[in-house]
């Protein structure tokens, strides 16, 4: 059920305000996909970390809409940081994940939208407007908003791992030496694997043709947006350790189904941090 803090009514106010953002984002976004995005790399010696012109632009413009309409609100960011981040309400912003998918050309990237309530996730959306799709909900419900109308969003059974389609953005990456071996061990179990879908994977599983996605050393606003999204169809973000997850990132599973999810931890624990 969505947050017993926040009324229902809200709750549906906030809603039709994340819908905005994302509209808000996208017409940032958009125009700079398979086109001059103004690529910079902030890795220095620690290897290449891209960022655009359309990272920037996007949460610049998400920030705007909120200081206009919830000046109150705080605002977590990956590209501009905190801002109030103990209001009682903070937005938690990605506005690319995927920044590389993005300047391959690939339509792979999304724009997270998290917001917490008294330190809780509990409204979130995952947004890929080139496909015209935007995955948002809470915990009381969770749909897909696109170009054919909207529908509700559910995971879907999967109660053996031997049966699952699992993703990771990259596990030589992203993955640590034991964190490669858990990986590697959960891949030889299940049925098929896909790398590089980065967020796009978690608004699979909540739209139930993946089964579970697994990653290491995220950020905030990595995941906190996918948190209430996939409760709201029915799935489960936990820890490499099966805890869930509040408002910080690290290991993260998320899954459709807890039995599967339950085999792939026998794995994870190992390398559990």
């Amino acid at each position: 059920m969505p947050d017993s803090n926040l009324a229902a009514g809200r709750l549906s106010e906030l809603d039709s305000f994340l819908i905005e953002l994302n509209a808000a984002s996208a017409a940032a976004i958009e125009p700079l996909f398979r086109a001059d995005h103004g690529l910079e790399d902030k890795g220095g010696a620690k290897g290449f970390d891209p960022v655009t012109a359309a990272d920037k632009g996007a949460e610049a413009a998400i920030r705007q809409l909120i200081s206009q309409r919830y000046p109150e609100h705080g605002v977590i960011g990956e590209e501009y940081g905190e801002d109030r981040p103990d209001a009682e309400f903070v937005w938690v912003l990605d506005p690319v994940d995927g920044t590389r998918a993005f300047i391959a050309g690939l339509p792979l990237w999304c724009t997270l939208i998290g917001l917490r309530h008294q330190g809780k996730p509990v409204l979130g959306s995952i947004g890929q407007p080139y496909l015209g799709e935007l995955y948002i909900g809470h915990a009381g419900g969770s749909r897909l908003m696109s170009r054919g109308g909207s529908r509700p969003l559910k995971v879907r059974p999967c109660p053996k791992l031997t049966d699952a389609i699992i993703a990771t953005t990259d596990p030589e990456g992203c993955f640590d030496g034991p964190e490669l071996g858990a990986w590697t061990q959960v891949r030889a179990a299940a049925k098929l694997a896909r790398l590089g879908c980065d967020a796009y994977a978690y608004a699979m599983v909540a739209a139930g043709t993946m089964d579970m996605v697994i990653e290491a050393g995220l950020k905030s606003w990595d995941i906190e947006s996918a948190i209430p999204l996939i409760a709201g169809a029915g799935g489960v973000v936990t820890d490499w350790r099966g805890a869930p997850v509040g408002q910080h990132g690290g290991q993260i599973v998320i899954a459709g189904d807890r039995a599967c999810l339950d085999e792939a931890l026998v794995a994870l624990r190992r390398s559990a941090k």
